[in-house]
């Protein structure tokens, strides 16, 4: 087998059960079984679709900000409560709880990456203002 580099930015990593690893097209399928490694150039927040709720309910999530800031937004899980909002600078991350809707909105252009199992994910429409 010959090592090469991988562009991470033109690039998800699929890591399986069984310990193998290999990169591929950067296309997230909700019915892929195992650890998915995604990193991101990012300008707007149409790029992080901002205006989705997104939920994982296999796994957690980490999303890191390696260059840039941006706020990890998390939808409130009963009514009358508040969204919370945590703000991550370079070379910071956060654990998603699984289950929990999130959605990502950007402070300035910014690198992002984040690894989960993308079985059963989903994004919903925001509904707020």
């Amino acid at each position: 087998m010959t090592v090469t580099p991988i562009d991470l930015f033109a690039s998800f990593l699929h890591l399986h059960q069984d310990g193998q690893a290999h990169a591929e097209q950067p296309v997230f399928d909700p019915e892929r079984d195992g650890w998915q490694l995604m990193a991101f150039r990012v300008e707007t927040d149409a790029d992080v679709h901002a205006d989705h709720w997104e939920v994982h309910p296999d796994a957690e999530e980490v999303v890191s900000c390696l260059a840039g800031g941006i706020r990890l937004c998390f939808r409130p899980e009963h009514p009358g409560e508040e969204a919370e909002e945590i703000k991550l600078t370079a070379g910071t991350a956060v654990i998603v709880p699984r289950g929990r809707w999130h959605r990502i909105t950007l402070d300035v252009p910014s690198q992002i990456m984040s690894v989960t199992m993308p079985r059963g994910s989903r994004l919903e429409k925001r509904t707020e203002a």
